[in-house]
């Protein structure tokens, strides 16, 4: 569920969740025009695109509109030393920067995110 979840959020995979849409329009187009084949609708609404009018229902179709996907970047670091050839200087130590702030994070409540759901008894 979670490699679904994150792929469907990172990748094109949402628009394969547009197929409905899809669907819907084919039959549509099919109403008007019952000979009209499945390859003749994909060619006309993928292959040359025109602003007709249902150009907005166009727009809504898998694959016709791309949009920025959630990039996330993870950077582990191992610690920042500051050596010195020269003896003039102090010696520097690496000091920990802690990764949130204790004083905004509400301790229990990131436990209780993954509690499954009480069932409440009248």
């Amino acid at each position: 569920m979670f490699l679904t979840l994150y792929l469907v959020s990172t990748t094109e995979l949402y628009q394969l969740l547009k197929i409905p849409v899809l669907v819907e329009h084919y039959f549509e187009h099919k109403a008007l025009n019952p000979e009209m084949p499945l390859v003749a609708f994909l060619k006309t609404h993928y292959d040359h695109p025109a602003k007709d009018g249902d150009y907005g229902k166009d727009r809504k179709l898998p694959f016709i509109v791309h949009s920025n996907t959630l990039t996330l970047i993870f950077t582990l670091s191992s610690g920042f030393i500051f050596e010195s050839k020269n003896n003039n200087f102090k010696e520097s130590r690496s000091h920990k920067i802690p990764s949130k702030d204790e004083d905004f994070c509400y301790k229990g409540f990131a436990g209780s995110v993954w509690e499954p759901p009480k069932i409440l008894f009248s």
